[in-house]
């Protein structure tokens, strides 16, 4: 564990009370907060609105799943907050490369499990590992947490689908068609079976799960952790030859910042970039080094996209990439989510969705800098799509309504209300071996 020089929790920091505030903006509306954060002082919250926070160790995951939304996101942004305002040292946590577990999908659709130290000998057994675009996955949070489990297997499943071609069924859901007979062939199941193999793989690294409880995933070394993974990318081009422009790396939550930091490695040990980084509601940053360029940023790769789902709880609203965009606004909490983690999720499961062959355009957004001004028709240029097929040459900020309840109301239960996900919701395919890891 290293011992960097940070803003920290706690201890020391009611002595600032009523001398020191902090920004309000728990309870800033969507239309009231633009992206370039002016605060006013009327914004900003006494130190002893922050006196009844607990402490790390009596924070966990299983609570923030039980926790209502409102209330855990006003937690972590208390914690955040607090966390700028107390210059500490404080203990980082650094999982061992050889204690992560990942996965690797063959061009021929065969699993190889390994850990995350191994990864070059795992790609090494493929003989047409990196013909083709490699695409990185890096988890955020633990597996066994429903909503993660559930967002990071739909979002392995929409690739195995783009990339094999296998299944799709038949009656699934009419936006979906078959691709040509010529690479699909029906089984007396009715289902979609692969006739030819995939020039492409991909990798999970499932960091999430190294973080065992919320104080490792709020403590994480990001820099360390980042530079470990880009050494271990570097390794990729030089040993298993696969060329920087065909690497796509995605990050989840705190994994994105990890991501932006190993693009940065990668790029001193090789000189040169690698071709995508993709953040996926990336968290704030409640641990950082003053001295360094802190998390996910654009030039991190050739193209850095990025979606927020939970800015102002788990996700943070500070931009990220070359382009950034914001599902119904930079607002303080997602409708329709029913805790902080599954809003921090929908990051992955729109870009999941997007995956899915005949999808890729259906989340359309266009340039604006608050949701009023989208709402007002005031945003402008033209009409972009978020996700896999965002085009390259896109900056700015961007912003999209999602339908997230058809029959919405503020009143109706929130188990009476139509998940817009079940719309097209893609059937489970993974086979046995992919379920154990997720």
């Amino acid at each position: 564990m290293n011992s960097l020089r940070t803003v920290w929790f706690l201890i020391g920091a009611l002595t600032f009370a009523c001398a020191v505030s902090v920004p309000r903006s728990l309870q800033l509306s969507s239309d009231k907060y633009l992206l370039d954060n002016n605060l006013k002082s009327a914004e900003w919250i006494s130190l002893l609105e922050l006196e009844p926070l607990p402490s790390l160790d009596k924070i966990s995951f299983k609570k923030l799943e039980e926790m209502p939304l409102k209330e855990a996101a006003e937690m972590l942004n208390k914690l955040y907050h607090l966390s700028k305002i107390n210059h500490r040292p404080v203990d980082t946590y650094t999982p061992n490369t050889s204690d992560i577990d990942a996965l690797l999908t063959t061009t021929t659709n065969k699993k190889i499990n390994f850990k995350l130290s191994q990864v070059v000998q795992a790609a090494m057994k493929d003989s047409d590992f990196g013909k083709q675009v490699v695409t990185i996955f890096i988890t955020g949070l633990p597996k066994d947490l429903k909503a993660v489990k559930e967002a990071n297997s739909e979002l392995i499943e929409a690739y195995m689908q783009r990339y094999y071609k296998l299944p799709l069924s038949l009656n699934l859901n009419q936006t979906y068609k078959a691709m040509s007979s010529e690479e699909m062939s029906s089984d007396n199941s009715g289902e979609l079976t692969a006739t030819k193999k995939s020039n492409a793989n991909m990798i999970v690294i499932d960091l999430g799960s190294a973080m065992r409880n919320f104080k490792e995933w709020i403590t994480l070394d990001i820099e360390e952790m980042g530079i470990n993974l880009g050494n271990l990318l570097a390794e990729l081009t030089d040993k298993a030859e696969v060329p920087q422009e065909l690497i796509h790396v995605i990050g989840q939550g705190v994994a994105a910042h990890v991501a932006g930091v190993a693009g940065r490695q990668y790029s001193r040990v090789t000189g040169h970039r690698l071709r995508r980084i993709t953040g996926l509601d990336p968290s704030q940053l409640f641990v950082s080094n003053k001295n360094l360029l802190n998390g996910l940023a654009r030039g991190d790769a050739d193209f850095v996209d990025v979606i927020h789902s939970s800015s102002y709880s788990m996700g943070t609203v500070m931009r990220c990439g070359d382009v950034d965009f914001y599902p119904n606004g930079p607002n303080q909490v997602l409708s329709g989510s029913k805790n902080v983690i599954e809003a921090s999720m929908l990051a992955t499961c729109y870009f999941a969705d997007t995956v899915l062959p005949l999808m890729e355009h259906v989340f359309p957004a266009v340039a604006a800098t608050s949701w009023k001004e989208y709402k007002n028709k005031n945003g402008y240029g033209k009409r972009v799509f978020m996700g896999l097929s965002t085009d390259f040459d896109l900056k700015g900020d961007y912003i999209l309504e999602v339908n997230m309840k058809s029959t919405y109301d503020p009143n109706t239960p929130l188990d009476k209300q139509m998940d817009y996900r079940s719309m097209h919701k893609p059937r489970k395919i993974v086979d046995e071996q992919l379920t154990r890891m997720y």
